[in-house]
């Protein structure tokens, strides 16, 4: 008989950190850059559908001032993410945190932090993203 192994999942809570995993898009067959493309507005969207840029700008944060290099869809991304609208009542949960991850450079968050962001409620959050189904990467932040 084999000793039993604990389990290495552990059940997310309000606490619990979470942040877009982006290796989870590499193994996925989802297509990230066609997802980050539904966050743009429209008029900006059709400027990345005729052709992929792989240009790189400095983009200044404007709450940190730390300079990192964007390709050009994630500078629009930065642009539309400070937006009033960007995220809103109409836009869907999971879309909706997506965009605060997107708006904050992933810097990771609980479900309370979340729902004071998206106006969604802490435990709706944490039902959707803290369950074994990864809803476009949001998943717990393991510390390194």
């Amino acid at each position: 008989m084999q000793p039993h192994k604990p389990s290495t999942i552990v059940k997310p809570t309000l606490d619990t950190l979470f942040h877009i995993d982006y290796s989870w898009w590499e193994r996925s067959e989802e297509d990230l850059r066609q997802y980050l493309l539904t966050h743009l507005p429209p008029e900006r969207r059709d400027q990345f559908t005729a052709h992929e840029t792989s240009e790189r700008i400095d983009y200044i944060d404007p709450e940190t001032a730390e300079v990192r290099q964007l390709d050009a869809l994630e500078s629009a991304i930065q642009d539309a993410a400070r937006q009033p609208d960007f995220i809103n009542p109409q836009t869907s949960l999971i879309d909706s945190v997506f965009r605060v991850f997107l708006a904050n450079g992933n810097r990771p968050c609980t479900p309370r932090e979340l729902a004071e962001i998206t106006g969604r409620s802490a435990e709706t959050i944490l039902k959707t993203i803290g369950s074994l189904r990864v809803y476009k990467g949001l998943r717990p932040y393991i510390h390194s």
